[in-house]
């Protein structure tokens, strides 16, 4: 779930108002929506969100919704599509679309917002239950049984506080990551300049990296431009599994500075992982380009994609 629907539910809930809220639960065929996309539906009317991109299937959850916030039970609506009314949502045939239509009960997603976990609901009844959060994303486990997977949010580690790295912080955290802005000057990296982090730390850099706990989930990005300052670190986060190492410079200073890692003995496998020049190529001269760049180069890499264009694929 994505912190945009955190906080729509904290909205939902300082309102006092009551809502339903819809998810997509299980489809047959190709559809640009994929399981656990959410709609809400308040008892003033008011719509929040798609289950698929709009037409009958929409129209038909907001229709019942009303109902389902008066009784306060589930409904579990089942789609048969003809051509038409698939093509209309994305569905390149006809197909299927089940989507579970309840209650909102904010306090249910409380558990999961800053912690791994699975809310397993039983799709007939509506009845809930707290579960470790398994592998995979959100799918039906059963006929009956749909497990929705929630993951702490991502950190995204910003080594430098530069020009480029304030965008970086408000574009990262518009896509839900935590963000931790780290550099030794303390006249860059301040409140006032990065006001949306998460966290600000100032120090040896290399040393820092060490203390930060880096993970799967955790990208790394190096905007210093700094062999002295971009070379300690690069050593210790290839030693970890992040899943993005990003380095702000040309061609010519990213394979002088891998020269200098691959002479004091580091792996070519691990050099390999070091994306130098940073970001993809969207043309952009600005630094909020250039950060812009990033974030879709993060984004894509994390989502095992290669950042092509959509229309490009078929």
């Amino acid at each position: 779930m994505s912190h945009e629907t955190f906080e729509l539910i904290d909205r939902l809930r300082q309102s006092g108002k009551r809502a339903a809220v819809a998810t997509l639960v299980r489809t047959h065929g190709t559809t640009p929506r994929k399981e656990g996309t959410k709609m809400f539906v308040g008892e003033d009317g008011a719509v929040f969100g798609s289950v698929t991109i709009g037409g009958c299937v929409d129209a038909r959850v907001i229709a019942e919704a009303g109902s389902v916030i008066a009784s306060s039970k589930p409904r579990l609506l089942e789609f048969q599509l003809g051509d038409d009314d698939a093509q209309e949502i994305g569905l390149t045939c006809g197909g299927a679309v089940d989507v579970l239509l309840e209650p909102l009960q904010p306090a249910l997603y409380d558990i999961a917002r800053y912690r791994d976990a699975g809310i397993a609901t039983i799709v007939r009844s509506g009845a809930h239950a707290v579960i470790e959060a398994p592998d995979g994303n959100s799918r039906m486990l059963s006929d009956d049984v749909y497990v929705e997977v929630f993951r702490r949010p991502s950190t995204m580690l910003i080594f430098g506080a530069g020009a480029v790295a304030i965008p970086l912080v408000t574009f990262s955290k518009a896509l839900g990551f935590r963000t931790t802005v780290i550099d030794a000057r303390p006249r860059f990296a301040t409140r006032d300049r990065f006001p949306e982090a998460d966290d600000i730390r100032i120090g040896i850099a290399s040393e820092i990296a060490n203390e930060i706990d880096i993970g799967a989930r955790t990208p790394v990005i190096l905007v210093a431009h700094d062999y002295k300052f971009d070379i300690p670190i690069l050593k210790r986060v290839l030693t970890t599994d992040t899943p993005y190492i990003g380095m702000l410079g040309s061609r010519r200073r990213g394979a002088a500075i891998l020269k200098m890692l691959r002479d004091d003995g580091v792996p070519e496998s691990q050099l390999n992982r070091v994306r130098v020049p940073i970001g993809l190529d969207l043309g952009g001269e600005t630094a909020a380009e250039i950060a812009l760049s990033i974030v879709a180069e993060i984004v894509a890499v994390m989502h095992n994609r290669n950042g092509s264009p959509l229309s490009g694929i078929r």
